[in-house]
């Protein structure tokens, strides 16, 4: 199911561009044909919705993505009222309306995820991780209350935008000791540079071969786009999780989403933390 989602995602964004390509060109030879405009208007909508979250920095996309959905369906019934062209409703109703429909309730949900290991109260497992200058780190060696984000990777937008909140926070959250690890299975290369771009002194880490994550029961086997390979990344990744502890590794929190596009608000960290006493 991972692969069969590893390429719907890719060849989605492909069958879109196509299809914004193929409508602007019967557009540009019969200005007439209005049942394209609305193809084109479908098509250019999720790839709009990509592209925003992409330059936006947006970590959270339930809302906007419905909203993509009815903007399709809109175009769907508009290009119905009009002189009908059955290529052109084939495409709304393929890439547009059924592409954006699979995205908003397959690829994008993980299922019902539980963990008995990751469940608050409970001790988080001695984990062993590798910074970014290679060097050997185990969270219970720091002694200090943590934030612990597992990303996805550089790839990843909405990851990237978790990251910026969480660095936006550092000082509040540093005041009260805590450790800030945001943790990838991608490579040291790709994690040294990533550190660069914050000023934030947090913990860059990385998995090996996603090792922590199987143990936790968090990895996404093939959760990688296809063809991002050529990107240096491996095709097995992480789901997204936040695990808060106390500095005796006692859990306080974790949010193990069963959806990449649903991430906790930042101001929640804060919270947790206090609530606890820390």
């Amino acid at each position: 199911m991972d692969r069969l989602k590893s390429l719907f995602i890719s060849a989605w964004m492909s069958l879109l561009m196509v299809g914004a390509a193929r409508s602007a060109w019967v557009i540009y030879q019969d200005p007439n044909a209005v049942a394209w405009y609305w193809a084109l208007l479908c098509m250019l909508t999720p790839l709009s919705f990509f592209a925003w979250v992409f330059i936006a920095n947006v970590a959270r996309t339930q809302t906007a993505s419905k909203a993509v959905l009815g903007v399709t369906l809109l175009t769907l019934l508009g290009a119905a009222l009009s002189p009908v062209i059955l290529e052109a409703l084939a495409w709304i109703l393929g890439a547009g309306v059924i592409g954006t429909a699979l995205y908003e309730w397959w690829y994008s949900s993980f299922g019902g995820r539980h963990s008995d290991i990751l469940s608050v109260g409970q001790t988080l497992p001695n984990l062993e991780f590798i910074n970014d200058a290679g060097t050997q780190l185990k969270p219970h060696d720091l002694n200090k209350p943590l934030l612990m984000i597992f990303y996805r990777g550089n790839w990843c937008p909405l990851c990237m935008a978790q990251i910026k909140e969480i660095a936006g926070q550092y000082r509040a959250l540093a005041e009260k000791g805590v450790e800030i690890l945001l943790i990838s299975p991608q490579s040291q290369g790709h994690t040294a540079d990533l550190a660069q771009r914050f000023d934030a002194p947090m913990r860059f880490l990385v998995d090996t071969d996603n090792a922590m994550a199987k143990r936790l029961g968090i990895a996404a086997p093939n959760g990688l786009p296809m063809g991002m390979e050529v990107l240096g990344y491996d095709s097995d990744t992480v789901m997204p999780t936040v695990i808060m502890t106390d500095a005796t590794g006692k859990i306080l929190f974790a949010d193990l989403t069963d959806n990449y596009r649903l991430r906790p608000e930042p101001e929640s960290f804060l919270k947790v933390f206090s609530q606890a006493g820390i």
